[in-house]
């Protein structure tokens, strides 16, 4: 038969495919695992195969019409049968009881002064900490872990397994002390032999300035502490900025919305007013219009790589008067004797800056 029909792999397969193919059949076909009546002699197949188109130079000849070396397969491949069923049959020693805690993820709110300046914040946490009764070591106070008798502090124990390769010894992790070749025999009270308990402690955060909602910053070694004292985690902490009311953001630049009375859109006037750094000033021009907007240099976020700030954008919007007194209406007739009459007309729509500031939180 075909030795590529047997390892079911194309004509074409890599070396990296046939051994994996090999591997597998290996496993299901070995006659200490299988009990079908062709087992032996369907893994023999599959040896034979493997030998000659695991051997490059081999399977040129058997592609050019040989028909590659026959029998069992030489000494060259028998650490292949090895590792194929018994994973190599490496002993590896006795594994460590500590182990490297979770990663976790932390989700942070913060307000939109934050993310603009950057700041500090304490945030508490329930994670799990060194147990300070054993200090993480597992054990009551005053004792140590103590060899294993079963596998003599190896971690694993070996037996013999009749194959058709003859006897052959394998190791598996021992039973007694788990495959750590030391057994507790006075389990820390706190911990019960873990190492760690839960508690709440507190986090120590930076939040860059620039930071946007749903951007990450990675602390390292500060997560929870592993089984027997093992080291930290790492922390995520992914920041979610609280909208508000007054301010909407765009990128590095801050948008609202400022609100002048007709009167000071046709005079032009001077505005003053607290942001979020404190007070801002600037002009309105004669003649203003409803959707100008105002542009403040460095007044907005901080750039999260790098200097400097973006900057604040102020939609002008002009507040046309919805009750005159007597004085106010006859002012308003002079005014209006006093300008040629305007007709009504479709102006030309344009989609700018100010349209899209009454939605305020379309950024976040």
């Amino acid at each position: 038969m075909d030795h590529y029909e047997v390892l079911g792999v194309a004509r074409d397969a890599s070396q990296d495919a046939i051994k994996k193919a090999y591997r597998k059949l290996a496993r299901e076909l070995h006659p200490d695992v299988n009990s079908a009546a062709d087992a032996e002699d369907n893994f023999k197949a599959v040896t034979h195969a493997f030998d000659v188109l695991g051997d490059p130079e081999q399977r040129r000849n058997y592609d050019m019409g040989g028909q590659g070396q026959g029998g069992m397969p030489g000494f060259g491949n028998m650490g292949d049968v090895f590792d194929a069923f018994f994973g190599g049959g490496q002993t590896r020693g006795p594994a460590s009881r500590a182990q490297r805690g979770n990663d976790a993820l932390l989700r942070v709110d913060i307000e939109l002064v934050d993310a603009i300046f950057g700041s500090d914040r304490e945030v508490e946490v329930d994670t799990a900490v060194r147990c300070e009764t054993c200090d993480g070591s597992c054990c009551s106070p005053g004792t140590n872990p103590s060899r294993c008798d079963v596998c003599g502090g190896s971690g694993s124990v070996q037996r013999q397994v009749r194959s058709l390769l003859g006897n052959i010894v394998t190791a598996t992790p021992c039973g007694s002390c788990r495959g750590y070749g030391t057994v507790i025999a006075a389990p820390c009270p706190t911990c019960a032999s873990h190492g760690r308990v839960r508690a709440r402690t507190t986090l120590d955060i930076h939040i860059p300035a620039g930071i946007e909602t749903g951007q990450r910053v990675h602390l390292r070694g500060v997560g929870e502490v592993g089984e027997a004292g093992g080291p930290a985690g790492d922390v995520y902490v992914e920041f979610h900025i609280t909208p508000s009311d007054v301010w909407a953001r765009q990128g590095d630049d801050l948008l609202a919305t400022v609100q002048i009375d007709m009167v000071d859109a046709v005079r032009g006037t001077s505005i003053s007013l607290n942001a979020l750094d404190g007070e801002i000033s600037f002009d309105i021009k004669p003649g203003a219009q409803s959707g100008d907007v105002v542009v403040v240099k460095n007044r907005g976020v901080g750039h999260l790589r790098g200097s400097g700030r973006g900057d604040a954008k102020f939609g002008v919007q002009v507040m046309t008067p919805t009750k005159l007194n007597s004085k106010e209406s006859k002012l308003m007739d002079e005014f209006a004797s006093l300008r040629p009459a305007a007709t009504p007309h479709l102006a030309e729509h344009r989609q700018g800056l100010f349209a899209k500031l009454r939605d305020r939180f379309f950024t976040e």
